[in-house]
């Protein structure tokens, strides 16, 4: 697809950006901006995150993280309990609503957004309850935040992960039904076994996001401007 009546999507590209930080950008972003935006990120330092009504004592593993401790942080939005680290590469979408035609509903920006990341994924990907798999295999997770207006869909992609930081992560008590009893390594899979490099994986994100938007890529100091306006902060430490 390509016209002039596409909306316009201003595109950051992020390196080694801490998961907090790139939060509470989102979070400006949402409150205190009113364009399209996509930011991706790659090699975020390792940290826990939770969704904003995560309870720790009920999520991770305490013994653990008291002898190794690592960040914990709480979003914004909701959305399940994950340990990112340098393999974890996100995106974020940032959209009004009336400019993409995709409503404020949670099922309907999660297939817009199936539709959209599809070319830049293997062969086998679908949308499978709230997660992005291969097969029956998750490789992608997302929380949202939605408005009246606007809404935000992040996504935690699996390049590759570090089984030792799963252990941090206890059996939640809520989950998917696809996935049942399974632990994480018989339930998740990666990205580096059906990419040649991350590179690729980029390229082929930016090319999905043309075919629905005119991109026009920013500097993360032009995004970074609606930190400082005034707006509802919640992502924050633990």
């Amino acid at each position: 697809m390509q016209g002039a009546s596409f909306p316009r999507l201003r595109l950051v590209m992020m390196r080694g950006c801490p998961i907090l930080e790139q939060l509470q950008l989102e979070e400006a972003l949402l409150r205190a901006d009113q364009g399209n935006w996509c930011l991706i990120n790659q090699g975020s330092p390792p940290a826990i995150v939770m969704g904003i009504s995560g309870k720790p004592e009920l999520l991770i593993n305490q013994p653990l993280f008291q002898n190794r401790p690592v960040p914990l942080i709480r979003r914004f939005s909701g959305g399940g309990t994950v340990f990112v680290d340098e393999h974890t590469y996100f995106v974020t979408l940032i959209c009004n609503r009336q400019e993409v035609n995709v409503s404020c509903c949670p099922q309907r920006i999660l297939n817009w957004t199936a539709e959209l990341y599809r070319s830049a994924f293997p062969v086998g990907f679908h949308l499978m309850e709230n997660d992005y798999v291969l097969g029956d295999k998750k490789f992608g997770g997302n929380a949202q935040y939605l408005s009246k207006d606007r809404w935000l869909h992040h996504t935690s992609l699996l390049w590759d992960y570090n089984p030792a930081h799963m252990e941090y992560l206890l059996f939640p008590p809520k989950t998917p039904r696809y996935r049942g009893q399974r632990n994480h390594r018989e339930f998740l899979c990666r990205l580096c076994d059906h990419h040649a490099d991350k590179k690729l994986l980029e390229t082929k994100l930016v090319q999905a996001l043309a075919r629905f938007f005119i991109i026009e890529e920013v500097p993360l100091a032009h995004a970074a401007t609606a930190l400082r306006r005034p707006h509802r902060k919640a992502a924050c430490m633990v």
